[in-house]
């Protein structure tokens, strides 16, 4: 594996540490879904919310608490990096590992439910509440939206996902999802 992948696990680590105190808790993985959430205005209690939120804790439980390798209760850089690298090792398991919540995701930033993810709201989630610059947003949506229909499908947010956590290629316009990585 090249050093792209830990390069992108660092870059999705800062925006996973809600609190910014350098390490990944429960909390900042909730905290995390909070900001989508607030980001799209969508009620807390919504059904979407709440499959974000069970989708999210399950993330936790079964991908990010497994990296605790002092059983501190906390992840911090190290520990999550070398876990991304054992548990997401196999791009076929990213039906069960990353999919749930990116479906969850894509509910929640498909505001209007047309099934595809627009510019805007592109930008509001990934710029807003994903603390990714403007012009990052706008080149990496470009760039994802191979068809050129003006939005992400399902299908097409799901590969760019994968190739987040999985893709070896710094020039892959997935690679700068969370924000433009320094290669």
């Amino acid at each position: 594996m090249t050093g792209i992948r830990d390069l992108k696990y660092r870059q999705w680590f800062r925006g996973a540490d809600g609190d910014g105190d350098g390490v990944i808790t429960l909390q900042d993985v909730r905290l995390m879904g909070e900001r989508y959430i607030a980001a799209r205005a969508a009620a807390p209690e919504s059904e979407t919310a709440r499959r974000l939120t069970e989708g999210l804790d399950a993330f936790w439980a079964t991908v990010i608490e497994p990296m605790d390798r002092d059983g501190d209760g906390k992840v911090d850089l190290r520990e999550m990096t070398e876990g991304f690298r054992r548990a997401l090792a196999d791009p076929a398991l990213y039906p069960q590992q990353v999919g749930p919540v990116a479906d969850c995701y894509f509910d929640l930033v498909d505001l209007d439910g047309d099934d595809r993810i627009d510019r805007a709201e592109f930008r509001e989630i990934f710029g807003l509440a994903g603390n990714v610059s403007s012009e990052d947003c706008a080149a990496v949506f470009d760039a994802l939206d191979v068809d050129g229909s003006g939005g992400l499908n399902r299908a097409e947010f799901h590969r760019a996902l994968a190739e987040f956590f999985y893709g070896e290629d710094p020039e892959a316009p997935a690679a700068h999802l969370f924000g433009r990585i320094a290669g």
